[in-house]
């Protein structure tokens, strides 16, 4: 049975088929949904694989999908949360629930990192890292320094910006931020990503690509600016070093760490 599309609505398909139901009635998207069908016939690739757990699991699949984007980047919630609101758009789930379970999913995973940050601790991440080239124990106080300034802010918007959403929560758990301070800006900060994106795709309904386009640009731009920053950052310190050895500055304490030096 030949399908066409119809875009005269944003938030449900007005799907007219050149076949009709046993009455001889043509098919709008809610009644071919009721009769059987799944918003997922008309996707492909990950976003129908997406919407298939969504409308087999319901909310509880929005939870596990962002958890998963949580701890598996490639995953992007940019995909996920659009794509929950379609799929509330279409019937198939309550809104406010998916909202929620995409919260705690988020939660959940950003908890996870957190214990990973706290078991790994900044005295043993601030050892590799001053063994890498142009780093040294300078630049990692400089760093703790800022999180220990700005760490409720990072950790808030920080939830909001693609790339920093996952890692922010690594560097909380490695400072030690207390955990229910942690989980109410981890929280509130995914709340309201989630709340944009899913309810930017239950308004859209079947043109919630738009909101995933609209985000991919927002995560290209923070890459150009996290390249551009660490060309920035590579050139001044080749620039620092060269001066140091032109000096005849020795530098060979700079990647020394003393036990508890980190310590608050």
């Amino acid at each position: 049975m030949p399908i066409s599309f119809s875009t005269t609505s944003p938030a449900v398909f007005a799907l007219t088929a050149s076949g009709s139901d046993p009455a001889g009635r043509t098919l709008a998207a809610g009644d071919a949904l009721a009769a059987g069908g799944s918003a997922a016939d008309n996707l492909s690739g990950f976003s129908a694989w997406t919407v298939t757990v969504m409308e087999a699991l319901g909310p509880v699949g929005v939870g596990i999908m962002v958890f998963l984007d949580n701890i598996f980047p490639p995953i992007p919630s940019e995909l996920v949360l659009p794509l929950a609101g379609f799929t509330a758009s279409q019937g198939q789930m309550n809104i406010v629930l998916a909202i929620v379970f995409a919260t705690v999913g988020s939660l959940v995973g950003a908890v996870l990192l957190w214990a990973l940050g706290k078991w790994i601790g900044i005295e043993r991440i601030a050892r590799v890292a001053v063994k890498m080239p142009l780093v040294d124990v300078d630049d990692v106080h400089k760093t703790v320094d800022w999180f220990d300034r700005h760490g409720d802010k990072a950790v808030f918007f920080g939830r909001m910006i693609p790339i920093f959403r996952s890692l922010i929560s690594i560097p909380a758990g490695m400072r030690d931020m207390r955990l229910p301070k942690f989980v109410l800006l981890t929280s509130v900060g995914s709340a309201i990503w989630n709340t944009i994106l899913i309810v930017a795709g239950f308004a859209l309904g079947e043109n919630w690509s738009i909101v995933e386009e609209y985000a991919g640009y927002f995560q290209n731009l923070v890459i150009v600016a996290v390249v551009v920053f660490v060309i920035v950052w590579i050139v001044f310190k080749v620039r620092k070093q060269r001066r140091k050895k032109a000096a005849g500055l020795d530098t060979t304490g700079d990647d020394h760490i003393e036990s508890g030096q980190f310590d608050s």
